[in-house]
């Protein structure tokens, strides 16, 4: 047993960074999700609506996201549409290596280099996959007909 625990701390270490990792992209349309859902809750849709609501503003925000970054010809507008949506997830990246920092390390500024370090990471993958999950634009399109 002493020899499987460590590893499955590691493990379950690994699942949660690859888990955060994944979930970042998300972060906006899961906050607009949420704020929607609950104020259809305290408005009186109950849990039920109050959920229906929140996953319909969350694929809707998502929804929207996706279209206006694959059919905006503007290189700026397109960047700002991307950093719209990698700014919750850098802040959200922040935020959990900190949590995680602090329960390995109890030099308060290690836990700030490490949490500054997760929200770049983070930030950067939620970049990445953002830019990566829109479809084929019109120039790529046209170079791949050819």
């Amino acid at each position: 047993m002493i020899i499987f625990g460590p590893l499955l701390v590691i493990a379950g270490i690994g699942f949660f960074c690859w888990l955060l990792f994944t979930l970042a992209v998300f972060a906006l349309p899961f906050y607009a999700g949420l704020t929607v859902g609950a104020w259809a809750f305290h408005t009186g849709a109950g849990w039920l609506g109050g959920s229906v609501v929140g996953v319909i503003a969350a694929g809707v925000t998502f929804g929207v996201g996706q279209l206006a970054f694959a059919f905006v010809p503007w290189t700026w507008l397109r960047l700002a549409i991307v950093l719209v949506y990698a700014a919750p997830a850098t802040v959200a990246g922040y935020y959990a290596t900190h949590g995680i920092a602090q329960m390995a390390m109890p030099s308060t500024t290690w836990q700030m280099i490490f949490s500054l370090v997760g929200a770049v990471a983070v930030g950067i993958t939620a970049l990445i996959r953002i830019t990566g999950l829109t479809p084929p634009g019109r120039e790529e399109a046209r170079l791949a007909r050819a």
